[in-house]
């Protein structure tokens, strides 16, 4: 299972730190991401780890703001948000799969554990 948390309210420019810590299963021989919905829209590839010794990914909108890291002696995965824009503003979800292929590594459903979503407002 997958806990995700660090959701909150800030202010554009602002920062916060999402955890994602797992039970049951190694995040740090899987494929583990971070996906977003923003209310109304599809699930969103935000970032991820492609298997245990993958580099990281990032969407386009996000790539030098946000940074994907993981502890592997706290099984916990963590998204660091800076210079948060309202666009940002959705439910975060941290997902794993042990049997990804990279082509599908962007696509949530594509993976067989997710954890229940942390929602992130930023205000303009």
């Amino acid at each position: 299972q997958l806990q995700a948390s660090g959701g909150g309210l800030v202010q554009a420019g602002g920062s916060l730190r999402l955890s994602c810590v797992a039970s049951g299963l190694t995040l740090s021989s899987t494929t583990v991401g971070w996906f977003r919905q923003a209310p109304g829209k599809d699930y969103e590839f935000v970032a991820r780890f492609f298997r245990s010794g993958g580099t990281a990914a990032y969407q386009d909108s996000v790539r030098g703001r946000f940074t994907i890291s993981r502890d592997i002696a706290k099984n916990t995965v963590y998204l660091q948000m800076n210079s948060l824009k309202p666009e940002d503003t959705a439910v975060y979800y941290c997902a794993a799969g042990s049997r990804i292929i990279l082509s599908s590594s962007y696509q949530f459903s594509n993976y067989n554990y997710k954890g229940q979503g942390t929602l992130v407002t930023v205000s303009s």
